[in-house]
């Protein structure tokens, strides 16, 4: 299976040259990437289809169409010097730890080896992971529960059900009407991760990925089989009786449904799994400040706040909700609101205002009338032109306030330390973090 792999907002051309995507893979790819939710309203939102390119936009992932596979890594910076294949390595690696982190799954990142995070592709690695820790959980035995049952048995067991026996069976005595509980598995939770596997089945292209596959298959032969479409995800109750299936049921949404991407590309045109980087990248550093601030008065809420912008003068019809990414508060009242921004800024030596937005500060200035926090900070992704650490790279006075604006940056690339550094930098707890020489500015 041809497998190809390129970084957002990349070009790879496409063509009969070496090193080109053939134009049929190409236009598949296309046409697959324009059925995504993340396509926008001209179809481009993942893939730009170029003349004689492909262009990766501010989505990653794979795209799965016939025998062949597209896959869209971040563009995240790692050792230079070192070969293509090791750089791709190095950012899958990153890759599911953002996503472990977001989707609050536990995974062993040293239990793969680093030969297979250079040969093996995004989603292969993924079903690699979901076969470990389901084949682990089913050593343990699948789980189960009573489930209604209705039957018309020779003798009663549990509820007689009178309507039933005077109406369907009226003129089969021999028969009773039975209604009780049985110990089931062909539960919703067993019924999700069947459909989970069959799935998998049909878009690995990893012969060993496939044989795990098969066998999981054979071990869930008796369970119902339900389309994917139609899985009953609201019946799954996850409780102390099943904990260890939280994450197993995490990973069977993120397969067939998932927060960040779309797995459904149209009728015979593939499969896709693909993952918006703003909103990962989000969802990503807010559980870590979360944790990075447990235990020291702090609270944090992503997607908090939810104060309107406008109130309609004649009636009480509110306008423009506002939803910062990141609150923090202390004794109940907002001291920080954060910004993630999955974009690259400069350093201000090439660019006094870095690259940040217009947009950008005129968003944080209405937090700042709104949230009336004292701190505010749009944070991005860390490269090397920015300087060797995690820092906060300047901080302003808004003109007629005491409310600071901050830009800062986090290392994607790296994850020892990342919990300290992050409270280093929430914290204040590193002066030498902050230019002594400069002075705060009005903005």
């Amino acid at each position: 299976m041809p497998a190809y792999t390129v970084r957002e907002w990349d070009k790879f051309a496409y063509g009969d040259g070496q090193g080109q995507i053939p134009a049929q893979y190409a236009d598949r790819f296309a046409a697959l990437a324009a059925c995504s939710v993340f396509a926008g309203r001209d179809g481009s939102g993942v893939i730009e289809h170029g003349r004689h390119a492909l262009r990766a936009r501010g989505v990653v992932g794979i795209l799965a169409a016939g025998d062949a596979s597209l896959e869209i890594l971040p563009k995240i910076d790692v050792a230079p010097g070192e070969t293509l294949d090791y750089q791709n390595a190095a950012i899958r690696k990153r890759l599911v730890h953002m996503l472990a982190v977001a989707l609050d799954l536990r995974i062993d990142l040293g239990a793969i080896t680093d030969l297979a995070w250079q040969r093996e592709t995004l989603l292969e690695i993924l079903i690699r992971i979901f076969c470990d820790k389901l084949t682990m959980a089913l050593r343990k035995g699948m789980p189960r529960r009573y489930v209604e049952c209705e039957e018309d048995l020779p003798t009663l067991r549990g509820q007689f059900d009178t309507t039933r026996q005077f109406t369907r069976l009226a003129a089969n005595p021999s028969r009773l009407a039975c209604r009780f509980d049985q110990l089931s598995e062909d539960i919703a939770l067993n019924r999700i991760m069947k459909a989970a596997v069959v799935h998998l089945l049909r878009v690995s292209r990893r012969s060993s990925n496939q044989q795990r596959l098969r066998e999981l298959a054979f071990v869930y032969a008796d369970i119902a089989d339900v389309p994917a479409s139609v899985v009953r995800w609201d019946e799954v109750v996850i409780d102390r009786t099943n904990q260890f299936w939280r994450e197993l049921f995490t990973m069977a949404r993120l397969f067939l449904q998932g927060r960040y991407q779309t797995t459904t590309g149209g009728a015979g045109q593939g499969t896709a799994m693909l993952f918006e980087m703003n909103a990962l990248f989000e969802e990503y550093v807010g559980r870590l400040i979360a944790r990075a601030l447990a235990g020291t008065g702090f609270n944090v809420s992503l997607q908090g706040g939810r104060l309107f912008c406008l109130n309609e003068k004649d009636s009480e019809q509110r306008l423009f909700q506002t939803k910062p990414d990141i609150l923090i508060r202390q004794d109940g009242k907002i001291v920080h609101v954060i910004d993630t921004k999955w974009k690259r800024i400069s350093s201000r030596i090439d660019d006094p205002k870095q690259g940040v937005s217009q947009a950008d500060v005129y968003q944080m200035m209405a937090y700042a009338q709104l949230y009336h926090a004292p701190r505010l900070t749009l944070l991005y992704p860390h490269h090397p032109s920015l300087g060797p650490e995690d820092l906060v790279h300047a901080r302003y006075r808004i003109t007629g306030h005491d409310t600071i604006l901050e830009t800062a940056s986090i290392d994607v690339s790296k994850s020892t330390d990342m919990l300290m550094r992050l409270r280093q930098l929430l914290l204040l707890e590193e002066p030498e973090a902050i230019d002594p020489i400069e002075q705060y500015r009005d903005i």
